[in-house]
């Protein structure tokens, strides 16, 4: 079987490194992929009608989608239309990440927890509503912002100075609709699944690292480390999740029509009266999606195939016991400017520990060097026999690493530790 992979970051890495190891899987390739891809076939597309003639041509059989862009201008019906076999949800579903209040609307329709919220098109309006309200207050660029759309206030100048960011283009397009939403309160935690319209295959819990500084201060920014299970996820909580959000999500899609054959991610509060959802992508999630695939011990390729193909009824995924962290090693200065080229060092010494290093932001100088190209560069993880040997194994491998400028947050997994 020929994969290929739509992306070019850490998830995609991570996604790549396991598909390649399916006894079913003969060929994985990446579009575009990037330098640090060792021993994946690596392609420099990016245009979806050119990635749909590449998988024709191919003779691809599975095309698993990274990230939400693309699932959220159509590659979906695109791929469907000419025959291929495709993971991800059709556009109309893509709107559940590609439209925080179409989420939102979706969610209060099919009686799925989440905070309470308002929508804005008008920043007069916007800013009027945000004085009535209690602080912290959380602000959002309505579309898709790379993960740094989101902007907790904790006073009302904050609220106020964060709905000006929106809608003064801050954000792009994303900030022309903003929605001012109730701060909920409690433990975050990602819960991924598999679903094929019908039913769905919940994935190991994780918890995501939004903010860039220890101790979660700081802006947003797409993640700065993940790891698995997520303690907070317990075994009663995992039941009143699949009923109370997986259940309802799916049921939700169908009885809107959308054709929804991907992965669910929901991102979770647990508040003093349950988990409630922040946010739904429609794609695995980054980085937790490293720490989550360094545990499974199923057969990917397999399930991504049943997802696609509408035989996910009766697919049982098996998980290692042992824990898995990903550490992100990010340029100085992300997420705001940040500067690249610098060359990076010690990445011989970092697989020597074990750890496995997926590459996100990188590219390679005249002189073929691997340099530093975005703002998230690596994840680092490691599996352990216990939470911390994994933490210590990943920091072991982050401590071999250099270049200049390079920062990474040491606080990864300490909420679980706390526990």
């Amino acid at each position: 079987m020929k994969v290929l992979v739509i992306g070019g970051g850490g998830r995609e890495h991570a996604l790549a490194w396991k598909l390649s190891q399916s006894p079913r899987v003969s060929t994985v390739l990446c579009a575009p992929g990037n330098p640090g891809m060792q021993g994946i076939q690596t392609v420099p597309i990016s245009d979806m009608h050119a990635l749909c003639d590449l998988a024709v041509k191919e003779r691809i059989d599975l095309t698993m989608v990274g990230p939400e862009a693309p699932l959220c201008d159509g590659i979906v019906d695109l791929f469907r239309s000419r025959g291929l076999r495709i993971v991800g949800p059709d556009r109309e579903a893509a709107r559940l990440e590609g439209s925080k209040a179409f989420a939102k609307a979706f969610m209060n329709r099919h009686g799925i927890p989440t905070a309470a919220a308002a929508v804005f098109t008008d920043s007069a309006a916007a800013l009027d509503y945000v004085r009535t309200q209690s602080v912290p207050v959380v602000i959002k660029a309505d579309g898709l912002a790379a993960g740094k759309g989101v902007i907790i206030a904790a006073t009302i100048a904050e609220a106020e100075a964060a709905v000006r960011t929106c809608f003064e283009g801050a954000f792009g397009e994303a900030g022309k609709t903003v929605v001012v939403e109730e701060c909920l309160v409690g433990e975050e935690a990602s819960i991924l699944a598999l679903t094929d319209g019908t039913c769905f295959v919940p994935l190991a819990s994780s918890q995501d690292h939004k903010r860039i500084g220890d101790g979660d201060t700081g802006p947003n920014t797409g993640g700065m480390g993940a790891y698995s299970p997520a303690p907070v996820v317990t075994p009663e909580l995992w039941k009143t999740i699949e009923r109370e959000v997986l259940e309802r999500f799916v049921r939700g899609c169908r009885a809107e029509g959308m054709d929804y054959r991907g992965v669910i991610y929901a991102g979770i509060m647990v508040t003093a009266q349950g988990p409630k959802v922040l946010e739904f992508n429609v794609r695995f999630g980054d980085p937790e999606t490293q720490a989550v695939l360094m545990r499974l011990d199923s057969d990917l390729a397999e399930a991504l195939v049943a997802t696609a193909d509408g035989k996910l009824q009766g697919v049982e995924l098996a998980w290692s016991d042992d824990p898995a962290v990903c550490v992100v090693m990010a340029a100085g200065g992300y997420p705001g400017t940040y500067a690249k080229g610098a060359i990076i060092s010690g990445l011989e010494g970092a697989a020597a520990t074990g750890a496995v290093v997926f590459h996100a932001g990188v590219s390679r100088n005249s002189d073929g060097r691997l340099v530093t190209q975005g703002g998230r560069v690596l994840g680092v993880t490691a599996r352990g026999a216990t939470l911390r040997d994994a933490v210590a194994k990943a920091y072991r491998a982050v401590d071999c690493i250099h270049w200049d400028g390079a920062t990474c947050r040491r606080d990864i997994a300490a909420k679980a530790f706390r526990r």
